[in-house]
């Protein structure tokens, strides 16, 4: 059987275990920003991640920035770092056509649901490379924390292309 749709939090923890990645999940009510997510007891707010899907104005490239929680990003910044076009936040639609994710459940793990990889992924070096980051399981329900090379090592396997910044 074929299948069809974005990958469940189930079939995200599935995939990672297939490819022994280690990681600890915390469930927990869902959240769709920062805010929600420090108003909860998680074991590593240090690690927790803030993911903005972003496009250029012609819609034809995408960036998934992974950012440091705590942090806010400069996209004017971001851009002229980057030496792409005007950027803007993805649509409602968008987030699902590339990461299979509604606003609030954004995650690179959604990463894995991008079949044509297209998605470009640009990490905070703030998580450094033997620390850890947290990021929702495709659903903003729980939490998942592993080690950011293990994340980008995923990532990478899978096809897209990770940059390792600084915002």
């Amino acid at each position: 059987m074929v299948k069809i749709g974005p990958l469940t939090k189930l079939e995200t923890y599935h995939y990672l275990e297939k490819y022994q990645i280690p990681y600890e999940v915390v469930t927990h009510p869902a959240v769709f920003n920062m805010t929600d997510a420090q108003r909860l007891a998680l074991p590593h707010p240090e690690a927790e991640a803030k993911n903005l899907l972003i496009r250029d104005t012609t819609k034809t490239h995408y960036y998934l920035l992974v950012i440091h929680g705590d942090k806010r990003v400069d996209l004017k910044q971001f851009r002229q770092a980057q030496h792409t076009r005007r950027l803007t936040f993805a649509s409602p639609e968008e987030l699902m056509t590339y990461l299979g994710a509604i606003p609030g459940a954004v995650t690179p793990l959604g990463v894995l649901n991008d079949t044509a990889h297209r998605v470009v992924v640009y990490l905070d070096r703030e998580f450094g490379p033997t620390g850890l980051v947290g990021v929702h399981p495709n659903e903003n329900t729980a939490t998942v924390w592993l080690q950011t090379q293990d994340l980008i090592a995923l990532l990478r396997h899978h096809g897209n292309e990770v940059q390792v910044t600084t915002f």
